[in-house]
């Protein structure tokens, strides 16, 4: 996985920092070439390694920022089944 500092554009472009995965593609990872937002149009926030998993992928819901409730909560890659 790309490192919290090299963060998911990783998946698009070659890192400049880190090291570079021996067999990354020239293409990138996504079909789309770019990194897509969440759904409020936010940057999702990445953290590798993380402190749930072998990364962390949140959104901050509708309002973008931290915590929240309802519609405002955060969408976390680790509680979603």
């Amino acid at each position: 996985y790309p490192t919290t500092e090299q963060g998911l554009q990783a998946l698009v472009e070659a890192p400049s920092s880190g090291r570079l995965a021996k067999k990354w593609r020239s293409a990138g990872y996504l079909e789309k070439g770019r990194v897509p937002k969440d759904p409020w149009g936010n940057e999702f926030i990445y953290i590798a390694p993380g402190l749930h998993s072998d990364f962390d992928l949140m959104s901050y819901g509708i309002d973008g920022e931290p915590g929240g409730e309802g519609d405002d909560a955060d969408i976390n890659n680790w509680e979603i089944e």
